[in-house]
Order: C-alpha cells, then structure tokens, then sequence
C-alpha cells in the first residue's frame, strides 16, 4: 500500500501552489536583499552562479513553464532564454555573459510573478499533464525553492561579515536512546505514483525488496567525525576507496569544508561567523568520499538509497509507506528543521515527532544524507516534462542524497524526494548516517 497523496481538490490545491509560490519568493527577496549590488553580481565561488543569475534564471524557467507552456502565452523576453538556460551555460562562465542587471532582474521577476498569479487564478486543475493538480506550480515552487538553497550555499561560500541571520534551534538534551535502529527485511513500497508534485525521477511507486539492516538513529555528528580525524582518518589509505584516496591527497583535504584547527580545537566559519565546531550538530560539508570513509573506519557503511527510503516511510504495522517518517501530514516546526528557518542542522537526537515508527530520527531536514546509491531510474520511468531534470543525470558519476536540510523547504522535501550530486561536492549542506547488514 501507499501513502495517500495530498488534497487535490482545485481549491486546496490553488491555495497551496499560491502558498508554496509566495514562500519561495519571500525567501529570493531575502536571500537577494540583504547584501549590496556588487555581492549580487560577483561570482563567489566557480562552483556557483552569480546571485543575480539565480534571480533572473528563477524568473525565466517561471516565464517558460507557467505563462508560455500552461497559458501558451507569447515569449516576453525570449532574448535571455539563452542566457538563463542552465545546460548551455556552466556556472564558471556566467558572470561573464550580459546578465541583466539586479534591478531589471528584479523587476522582471516580479512581472512574471504578477502574471503566473493570473494563469494560477483560472486554471483548471485537469485537462492536460502540466495542469492536472496543479503539477506545473508545483514544480516552479520546487524550483525557485531549489535555487534558494543554491543561493544559500553562495551566502556560505562568500567572504566577509554575515548577512543573513536566523535564530538557531531550540537546545536538545543529550541523545540517550539505542545508536542503531533494526529495520526488519522485506518488501516496501518505494517511490510515487499518487502525490501530485512529484517529480520524474520519485516516480512510479513500486515494490523494492530489503534485505534486514540496522541504521544510525541519528546523523553523524561533528564529535563523532572528530573521532574520525582524530585517528588518522585522512591520513589512512585504507578507509578510502582509491577515487577518494587520489582525491583528497591530490587536493589537500583533511576536514570538513570550512572546518581549521586553532589552538588544539576545530573551528569553522559559518555563514560569516567564525565559531568553535558544535559537537552534537550532525557533521555539515562533507563529501561522499569522506562520508564512505568514515564509514569503513567505524566498520559500517553507507546505506542504499532503498534503505534509506524504507528506514524514511515504511510503517511495518500498517505494512504502507507514509508520505513522512511521521505519517503523512505535512511536516511542521516540531517535526522537522526545514525552510531556512534556522541556519543551521539541529542537535542530534532532535524532533521525537518527526521520528518514524522504528525511531529512527531527522530523516528529514537538518542535513542531506549520502546513501551509497548511484543514481538510476526506477522500473517504468518516464521523463516528464524535460529529459534535462532527471534523465541526462542517470549513471554512476552522482550519488543520491536523501531527506532535505535545514535549507530545504517543505514543498521540496519528502519521503520520495531524490537530490543527487558528484561524490565530490562538499559545499551543499550534506551530511550522513551509516549502516550495517542486519540479521537474517
């Protein structure tokens, strides 16, 4: 069995794609708003795009996809469509092209928004697979939210004093429950068939046999991947496998991203802030190599994707599989840390609501998880509605990360949600839980 989708009645859905559309541009207001026109047009990183691409790209793809595809309404700019195309272009080279400017950026995002408003107002909700449940605005929400959290990761990565401020999640006593969790061998259902914005890669629900395992109960944490540095983790050839050995060598690599040691203690430079290393904070800016290392150093290793899924929604007494580790409500502050809310993962061992019915917690939000998986489609795949959003990615150079973060919003993050990227990247908000082979 699975999960029931959520409401899909045309007014509830209305209400909620004209919530989830104004979410995301209240947070691209503020993640472009609080630093100065240089800041928006300097690139910080090779890694990222100019804050002001971002901007305009958020109002192209909306431009392209609501007024063009849904309204077929003529092109308003159909001049930048080569500009904001994200596969013609890498990242490294934009700020070198004619972007518009941040005020003409603004100002045509703002125009396209006023007018996605008026094609969400008279929509029918069916009728055409863009249009049915609302599906095409629920996938610009998904998009602009992405891009938020693009735009965060270049707020981690730019010089200077800090720009954004959050207050940080509520103080959690110390976690005392069980290390590890048995998740009992089995079938589950994996993946959608029936919640509505789902995208092509969640999709088709099918049934995924699993051998039993057992699972962290929380994320690693920075203490526990101290541990790690601290016997000679990245000074060991053999925890590695032999592409992350060269890599880490060959770059210089002995900690997490913005991590340095002063004076016998590790610091790290948070989004502007220099701070002492928070022990029981689940490890942030790790990449897959250094994730799969300290795996094989504690003698466990990554999950699959399958295990993380089942570990993430399958109920064993109801024996479905629920839209969230908590059931199938969507997530709240007291289930998950989602949305930006706070800039930063909370203590390990937080949000007991949020748990899943084998206790396993903060599966979702706080920190993408590294799962051991490739990134391949599921049995009876179909792209919908571009090859360029899942299709091109398929294959054994990205590996798939699961459960949002701290950065993610709720409308993209879900039990089915699938987020991929190369076993190199370490300034995306990644982090991990490891497991190990359960009994027969």
């Amino acid at each position: 069995m699975t999960a029931p989708a959520s409401p899909t009645d045309p007014e509830s859905l209305r209400k909620r794609a004209l919530d989830a559309l104004t979410t995301a541009r209240d947070r691209t207001a503020l993640l472009t708003s609080c630093v100065e026109e240089p800041e928006l047009t300097a690139q910080h990183s090779p890694l990222m795009s100019p804050l002001v691409w971002d901007l305009a790209h958020i109002g192209n793809q909306e431009e392209l996809w609501l007024l063009r595809a849904v309204a077929g309404r003529d092109a308003m700019r159909p001049e930048i469509d080569g500009l904001y195309d994200a596969f013609e272009h890498p990242r490294a080279e934009r700020p070198s092209l004619p972007l518009l400017p941040p005020a003409e950026a603004r100002q045509y995002a703002a125009e396209v928004r006023g007018r996605a408003l008026d094609v969400l107002e008279s929509t029918a909700f069916r009728g055409t697979p863009l249009t049915e449940a609302g599906f095409a605005f629920g996938m610009i929400a998904q998009h602009e939210q992405q891009h938020d959290e693009t735009m965060l990761i270049t707020h981690q990565l730019r010089k200077g004093p800090a720009a954004l401020t959050a207050p940080d999640p509520a103080p959690a006593p110390p976690f005392t429950g069980p290390a590890e969790v048995l998740v009992p061998g089995g079938p589950f259902t994996m993946g959608t068939s029936t919640e509505p914005w789902a995208l092509d890669n969640e999709r088709p629900a099918h049934r995924r046999e699993v051998p039993p395992y057992f699972i962290d109960t929380t994320p690693v944490t920075n203490a526990a991947y101290q541990a790690f540095i601290e016997d000679g983790g990245y000074d060991t050839e053999r925890w590695w496998s032999p592409e992350g050995w060269s890599h880490i060598r060959s770059h210089g690599i002995e900690a997490p991203l913005f991590w340095r040691r002063e004076g016998g203690q590790w610091l790290r430079r948070h989004f502007g802030v220099t701070e002492v290393v928070p022990p029981d904070e689940p490890v942030l800016h790790v990449s897959w190599y250094e994730a799969d290392a300290y795996a094989r150093w504690a003698g466990r290793r990554l999950p699959t994707e399958a295990e993380w899924e089942k570990a993430a929604r399958h109920d064993p007494e109801a024996d479905r599989s629920t839209r969230y580790p908590w059931g199938d409500a969507d997530p709240t502050a007291e289930h998950a840390n989602l949305g930006q809310r706070h800039l930063r993962p909370a203590p390990a061992g937080s949000y007991p609501a949020g748990a899943s019915p084998l206790g396993v917690r903060q599966l979702i939000g706080d920190v993408w998880e590294w799962t051991s998986s490739d990134l391949h489609p599921y049995p009876g795949f179909a792209a919908f509605p571009y090859k360029e959003y899942s299709e091109v990615f398929f294959g054994p150079e990205y590996k798939v990360l699961r459960g949002g973060s701290f950065a993610v919003d709720q409308v993209a993050c879900r039990g089915t949600f699938r987020n991929w990227d190369y076993p190199i990247r370490r300034q995306i908000f990644s982090g991990f839980r490891t497991a190990r082979d359960g009994v027969a």
